[in-house]
């Protein structure tokens, strides 16, 4: 969850606000964070895993909209170490995927009226362009359940790194 390795146990034991923040650094919905603080304490990752994926798929899209603003670009400049993390293959990029990226991030919003989110984890500046131009061609209402799909990865991803 932090960069410093937050166990679950010392998540578990933080005070509500501390908890809340940690969340936020996770998700930026604050109905999500407030949603798993008041879930706790968790017996093992797993359970957390799965609160926090039941309240996700619970949210309203305004909600959702409020998460996605905690994410930058794909191919921006990362805000965060979980985002610098995240997206290390676009680091390593070439200028005509940099480029491409950037062209496809306002195809896409134009088209979907959001920021592109994919789980970059591990996936390199081509692989990132590659999906985003086959979401392209989703219609709103796929794209949605996709994207969604995608926070959650990236959900858990970033709570599993209360075991760090």
């Amino acid at each position: 969850m932090t960069d410093d390795g937050l166990s679950l146990a010392e998540f578990n034991a933080l005070p509500e606000a501390e908890a809340n923040a940690a969340l936020l650094a996770c998700c930026s919905s604050p109905e999500w964070a407030r949603a798993l603080v008041a879930g706790r304490p968790y017996p093992n990752i797993d359970a957390l895993f799965d609160a926090a994926d039941a309240v996700l798929a619970e949210l309203s899209e305004a909600e959702i909209d409020r998460a996605l603003d905690g994410h930058p670009r794909i191919g921006a400049r990362p805000d965060t170490a979980a985002s610098v993390r995240e997206q290390a293959g676009v680091a390593r990029a070439g200028d005509a995927v940099r480029v491409g990226l950037a062209n496809g991030n306002l195809a896409y919003e134009e088209k979907f009226g959001h920021i592109y989110l994919v789980c970059a984890t591990g996936k390199s500046g081509d692989e990132l362009l590659d999906l985003l131009t086959a979401r392209l061609g989703n219609d709103p209402k796929t794209e949605r359940r996709v994207m969604r799909t995608e926070l959650a990865k990236i959900n858990r991803i970033r709570l599993a790194r209360l075991q760090s």
